[in-house]
């Protein structure tokens, strides 16, 4: 199988997109975390981020879609 431009575009935009959450997830758990657990503003800013991946992803999936149509 031979990996195209279109298909590395969408490899490397996606990847980058979940590379963003893992990296707010541990900014997350540096900021909030310690030995008594996750307090409740660590709770809420766990929340947003989710909230915020699931939009990126949505934004991402929109542009890979235009992208694939400006190509063709």
């Amino acid at each position: 199988m031979e990996i195209d431009a279109e298909l590395r575009r969408q490899i490397v935009v996606s990847l980058s997109a979940a590379a963003i959450f893992v990296a707010g997830l541990v900014g997350i758990g540096v900021a909030f975390g310690g030995p008594e657990g996750l307090p409740e503003t660590g709770a809420i800013a766990l929340v947003a981020l989710l909230a915020a991946f699931v939009l990126l992803m949505a934004l991402v999936g929109a542009y890979l879609i235009r992208a694939s149509d400006d190509d063709a």
